[in-house]
């Protein structure tokens, strides 16, 4: 039996002062000016006095009490672990498996160099095909870490499917699932990666000699352009491919790939400073989009509810945020069953709307729709973020800044 003083703690054995960690202050002093707090305010949310919160910071003073630590945890609105630096959040794992796929997916867009012979062996043909419409729906799906996981092996035994007896049914699947890589990596904020990804379907496209799957590729192509600031290349790669597919409009398929064209051609405008060309490019789309009424051929999501989604993209940062927000009352993003188009209807309406100022709840709730339907699009938009610094430092304390604070945690830890 222990002695009463032993198990209270008194006597001669006392408990070794625990050393602090620097880190652990790092972290509370990054989160608080994350915030715009002063120390005096981040304690007495704590219920600590500032001179502990102060030492704790600088790294004088351990947080060694699980209470202590869970105080200003609570103040800072995120959990104890992440100011220990223990553990991944859950909900960012597939972020962080999106981002660490992108390696595997640059070598295996490496690897299939079509003037390589391939080697092996490969599935049936009628396999790689339920792979290429599996890895399409992931990506309409915005689940980047999903298609990044899936594509490296597609890719290579496509590659070496192109050699065999069933080559140009192949060359097609080739060609869509090497859009769909450069889709991915373009959307993971790797447009140079994503550009090797469009060359590669247009090798595919020129081997087969199909001039909707070569406007297929020159969308790619000028989509990574413009995304690398390229923006002269991708207005060339886009004009150039519109004047090719004009003369192919009986095709299935090439009246929406034109349209698409139309689209980058108006982004590509838009990046050059040239608003009313942009405008123009978007009327000619808006004009095919009538014709064509809502499609998926390509993958494209061609239609009039498309063109309004490129029309407030490209509205939001240099045209007037206040037509993003009226064409956001008359569209509707459920026409278009992809959340790879409608997080950027959400997105770009809270982006619009932050830009005006006097509509930060609103705002608010786009963004977190947007997160809901695209969590890994929003958590690795560089855009997105800054609009969450924006609302973040003009909100402080007021209504939404606790939804707010955790966007911004769940961006800033990608």
């Amino acid at each position: 039996m222990h002695h009463p003083t032993e198990r209270r703690g008194y006597g001669r054995r006392m408990t070794p002062r625990v050393r602090a960690d620097p880190a652990v202050g790092e972290r509370i002093r990054a989160r608080r000016l994350l915030r715009g707090w002063s120390v005096r305010f981040a304690a007495s949310r704590a219920g600590v006095s500032h001179a502990t919160w102060s030492r704790i910071e600088r790294g004088l003073q351990a947080a060694d009490n699980r209470f202590t630590l869970a105080d200003i945890a609570g103040a800072l609105e995120c959990a104890p672990a992440d100011l220990a630096g223990t553990g991944v959040p859950a909900p960012d794992r597939a972020t962080a498996a999106a981002l660490a796929g992108v390696v595997g997916l640059r070598r295996a867009l490496i690897d299939i160099d079509l003037s390589e012979p391939p080697s092996g062996a490969a599935p049936p043909v009628a396999e790689l095909s339920r792979g290429v419409v599996l890895v399409n729906a992931l990506f309409e799906a915005c689940d980047y870490a999903g298609a990044a996981r899936l594509l490296p092996d597609l890719l290579r035994d496509l590659h070496t499917e192109t050699a065999g007896p069933d080559h140009l049914e192949a060359l097609r699947l080739l060609c869509d699932a090497t859009s769909v890589a450069s889709s991915v990596l373009r959307c993971l904020g790797h447009p140079a990666d994503a550009w090797l990804g469009a060359e590669r379907c247009r090798d595919a496209a020129d081997a087969v000699g199909d001039p909707v799957l070569r406007g297929q590729a020159a969308f790619a192509l000028a989509r990574s352009a413009t995304a690398c600031g390229s923006y002269q290349r991708g207005q060339t790669l886009a004009e150039r491919a519109v004047d090719d597919l004009g003369h192919h409009l009986s095709r299935p398929g090439a009246a929406e790939v034109l349209g698409s064209l139309h689209l980058v051609a108006a982004l590509a405008s838009r990046c050059r400073q040239r608003l009313e060309d942009s405008r123009d490019w978007l009327d000619e789309a808006a004009e095919l989009a009538h014709r064509t009424g809502e499609t998926n051929a390509m993958g494209m999501f061609f239609g009039p509810t498309n063109v309004d989604i490129w029309r407030m993209s490209i509205e939001v940062d240099d045209g007037d945020p206040a037509r993003v927000v009226e064409i956001a009352h008359r569209t509707d993003p459920a026409a278009i069953p992809a959340g790879i188009r409608q997080v950027f209807y959400y997105a770009d309406t809270a982006r619009a709307l932050t830009r005006l100022g006097g509509h930060d709840r609103g705002a608010i709730r786009f963004l977190l729709i947007a997160e809901r339907i695209a969590p890994q699009h929003v958590r690795t938009s560089a855009e997105l973020a800054e609009t969450v610094r924006t609302l973040l430092n003009r909100s402080r304390r007021q209504a939404g800044g606790t939804e707010l604070r955790a966007l911004c945690e769940r961006l800033q830890s990608r």
